[in-house]
């Protein structure tokens, strides 16, 4: 064998070495502290956008064999688990479908009571106050132009957040009771009326297993009006003023 097909040899097994140790390296990142989700819908607006990217804490509500790609790590229920707080923006696997990743708002806990009735929340039968902070319009799921207000709503452990709703007559702003099962949770969309969450039969009541982690910050957002090959027209569909923005 001559001295430059060893040499080509050589440079193969390195770069595969090379990409091998970076591949494990991303993957363990990945399952242990931070993976990056986007926004492809409009239920947690006005919070989160469509064509926000996301960093996911994975260590704050502990582990389970969600945490890791494919599924591979046979854990029960959960590792090291820690749990969440009311109002918390959480990344979780979809009841009955656990390849569909959702994000939505931590509503109610374990034994909680939870009802919505002319539009406002009620937890453990306590209304949840809400101020009108502003009216605008904006396009609905079907592209529609309809006016939705927007609400500071205010948990009671004074944690506030800001939700729409296009109006308190929609078919779930008047809900049953709920009563929060042991170790699964109750989760709402903060675009009140455009969000499938657990006030649907298609979502439920979530298993403590099924949480993937916090989002906790978002590091990139654009509003699709330019494509990657239209570097001229990014200043105007980067977002630049969400970039490095806390998700509260």
């Amino acid at each position: 064998m001559s001295v430059k097909k060893n040499k080509q040899k050589n440079t193969f097994k390195e770069l595969f070495k090379t990409l091998l140790i970076a591949g494990t390296i991303a993957i363990f990142f990945r399952s242990i502290f931070y993976e990056p989700f986007n926004i492809p819908s409009g239920s947690m607006v006005p919070t989160l956008l469509v064509g926000d990217y996301l960093f996911v804490s994975k260590y704050t509500y502990g582990y389970s064999k969600y945490s890791f790609p494919f599924g591979v790590v046979p854990i029960k229920d959960r590792l090291l688990y820690k749990t969440p707080k009311r109002g918390d923006v959480i990344v979780f696997r979809k009841p009955g479908d656990e390849t569909i990743d959702y994000i939505k708002r931590l509503v109610a806990l374990p034994n909680d009571t939870v009802q919505v009735k002319q539009g406002i929340l009620y937890i453990n039968s306590k209304k949840i106050k809400r101020i009108k902070t502003n009216i605008r319009m904006r396009k609905n799921t079907f592209g529609d132009e309809k006016i939705f207000s927007q609400y500071e709503e205010i948990f009671d452990n004074s944690q506030s957040h800001q939700i729409i709703e296009s109006s308190d007559n929609d078919p779930f702003d008047d809900t049953i009771m709920f009563k929060v099962p042991l170790n699964h949770f109750f989760f709402m969309g903060d675009n009140r009326d455009n969000s499938k969450d657990s006030r649907t039969p298609e979502v439920g009541f979530v298993p403590k297993k099924n949480l993937i982690g916090k989002a906790e910050i978002i590091f990139f957002s654009h509003n699709s009006s330019a494509s990657i090959f239209e570097f001229w027209n990014w200043h105007k569909a980067i977002r630049f003023s969400r970039i490095g923005k806390a998700i509260k």
